[in-house]
């Protein structure tokens, strides 16, 4: 079988990329586009490694080929099942072991062109590292900066439609950027599965196009943005958009869904700048939340907290724009309008 080493990976080049660690290994992270076809469930996994520390390693290599035989074969029977004799998969495990050599040899022996992952996801790991300190120094980063409900992130969008590069960092972090940008259920996103998506989306572009992105701090939520990315975009070219506050309130009133739907939890987290603005201000936005008056709930809220902090840091990490837009109508046709306006200066 072909081995690849890590710093020729290109997963484009294969059928199929399989990850055959267990489902608890690829939720956390991954190569992006792989897929995971476990030789050991996570029971098994632990089952396998506790009977390894205090039995013996020979009864946990017995325990765990009994259960790798058995989940390959049931892959067999169902995921290559259909597949042809051209089929190229490159598979990969922690460190290029047992796990992934065991599915290697079955797959070769049906007579499929195999390669494994030398050292596997471990050095990977070590390749995105790498990389994400190399990469971001290849893009121009045109950077989209504005006051926060002037629609920013789905101008991105609008741009993407139009062709445009785009880095949309708070969509890979799954994240809207904010306090009450976050969604309901929390950050859902692992630091490493992070960096993963920067590492194939950087990978990706093209060099002598420019790359449109959004004005982001070190952290969006609960991941960071490593050092040499966030470097990178704030040393890119500065547009800002600009819109009147009422407008911005009905934008995020009308965007930000969760509001309606889980006040108690929007209120949880506003309880937090209870210290800063005091119990009368905060008293304030929880009876315009009663009585759901969104947009004048979002507009007390831009004017007291978001409009002054980002005036704070205005011009601190990022160059002052050379370009502004104004936009309006963001529910309707303003991101579009906007999007088009960028291009036309670039």
């Amino acid at each position: 079988m072909k081995s690849i080493d890590t710093d020729m990976l290109n997963p484009d080049a294969f059928d199929e990329v399989i990850d055959v660690r267990s489902p608890s290994e690829f939720a956390e992270d991954h190569i992006p586009g792989a897929i995971n076809l476990p030789v050991l469930n996570d029971a098994q996994r632990a089952e396998v490694g506790t009977l390894y520390k205090q039995v013996s390693a020979f009864e946990a290599r017995r325990l765990g080929a009994g259960y790798i035989s058995d989940n390959i074969g049931g892959h067999l029977a169902r995921h290559f099942s259909d597949k042809p004799a051209s089929y190229a998969p490159l598979i990969y495990c922690w460190r290029g072991g047992q796990r992934s050599q065991s599915m290697a040899h079955i797959l070769e022996r049906v007579g499929w062109p195999v390669a494994l992952l030398a050292q596997g996801y471990k050095t990977y790991r070590r390749l995105v590292r790498n990389e994400l300190e190399v990469l971001p120094q290849r893009v121009r980063f045109h950077v989209l900066a504005g006051y926060t409900g002037t629609g920013k992130t789905k101008i991105l969008h609008a741009l993407a439609k139009r062709g445009a590069q785009v880095f949309d960092l708070e969509g890979l972090a799954n994240h809207q950027g904010s306090l009450l940008g976050e969604p309901p259920q929390g950050q859902n996103v692992s630091q490493k599965w992070f960096e993963s998506q920067l590492w194939d989306a950087l990978r990706g572009f093209d060099p002598a196009r420019p790359v449109w992105t959004e004005a982001e701090s070190a952290k969006i939520g609960q991941v960071s943005l490593p050092k040499h990315v966030l470097h990178s975009v704030r040393g890119g070219t500065t547009f800002e958009i600009v819109a009147e506050r009422e407008e911005r309130a009905r934008f995020l009133s009308s965007g930000y869904r969760w509001w309606r739907e889980n006040p108690d939890v929007l209120m949880g987290k506003l309880q937090r700048l209870t210290e800063r603005y005091g119990q009368a201000e905060i008293d304030r936005w929880q009876a315009l939340a009663d009585a759901r008056d969104w947009p004048g709930f979002v507009g007390r809220v831009l004017e007291m907290h978001y409009d002054p902090a980002y005036a704070r840091s205005r011009g601190k990490n990022y160059a002052t724009a050379s370009v502004q837009v104004h936009v309006e109508g963001l529910l309707e046709a303003g991101a579009d309008q906007a999007a088009d306006r960028l291009l036309s200066t670039t």
